[in-house]
C-alpha cells in the first residue's frame, strides 16, 4: 500500500481554509479518485511543533491511500489538473508532495 501525503507548510501570512479543504476539496478528490483505486483519505490538522510553544510546521497534511504507485499515477494523471485547479479555493500555500510505502 502507498500513501500520498500533501503537506501545507505553516506560514504566518498564509491562507488556509480547513473547512473548504476537508469538505469541498476532499469531496472532489473522493469523487474523482475513489473510482480509480483510492482506498481512503485522512487529514492531519497541525497543532504544535516538537517543543512546547512551537507552532506546527504544517498547517495541515492530507493523505491519500492506494494499493500501488501505478494506481495513483493513473488516477492523478486523469484528474490531477482539476484537483490542483481547486487548490487556490482554499489556500495560497504551495503544497509539497511525498509518495511513501506504508510499512506498518
Amino acid at each position: 500500500m502507498i500513501r500520498v501525503s500533501v503537506y501545507y507548510p505553516n506560514k504566518p501570512d498564509g491562507r488556509f481554509d480547513l473547512d473548504y479543504y476537508s469538505g469541498k476539496h476532499m469531496d472532489l478528490v473522493s469523487a474523482r479518485l475513489k473510482p480509480m483505486g483510492m482506498l481512503r483519505w485522512e487529514i492531519d490538522k497541525g497543532l504544535a511543533g516538537g517543543n512546547p510553544g512551537d507552532p506546527a510546521p504544517f498547517v495541515a497534511v492530507g493523505h491519500l491511500y492506494f494499493n500501488s504507485t501505478e494506481e495513483f499515477e493513473k488516477a492523478f494523471g486523469a484528474h490531477g489538473e482539476e484537483i490542483m485547479g481547486d487548490v487556490r479555493n482554499y489556500t495560497d500555500i504551495e503544497p509539497q508532495f511525498q509518495v511513501s510505502e506504508v510499512i506498518g
